[in-house]
């Protein structure tokens, strides 16, 4: 079979006795290319997934930031001292002592668990 430009443009390759190598061919490169498109979409929906969690990432890490600076105001002295002036308590001016409970052992005959 002379392969020539006419016969190209007729596309006699598909309707010759030789024809069915030529279809399959064709059908394997159709497949191959659904596959590529696919394989192509599938990465890129999850390059999409991925930045999207990225973002949300970085937004609940500075919302854990942004809290976790207003708790550590709000645990502060002066703004608990504050706090409770508003409601009547206000601080003791006589300064805290620690206590200290000895606890002594007692001894008896029946000494199961301590």
């Amino acid at each position: 079979m002379k392969l020539s430009v006419y016969n190209i443009i007729r596309a006699k390759y598909l309707i010759d006795e030789n024809s069915m190598k030529n279809w399959l061919f064709i059908i394997y490169l159709i497949v191959l290319s659904l596959l590529m498109i696919a394989n192509i979409h599938y990465y890129e929906s999850k390059n999409f997934r991925i930045a999207e969690l990225n973002h949300e990432v970085k937004e609940l890490r500075s919302e854990f930031v942004d809290t976790r600076s207003e708790l550590m105001e709000l645990k502060m002295e002066s703004t608990v001292s504050r706090k409770m002036e508003e409601k009547g308590i206000f601080p003791s001016m006589v300064p805290p002592q620690k206590i200290k409970v000895v606890q002594e052992e007692k001894k008896g005959i029946f000494k199961i668990w301590q």
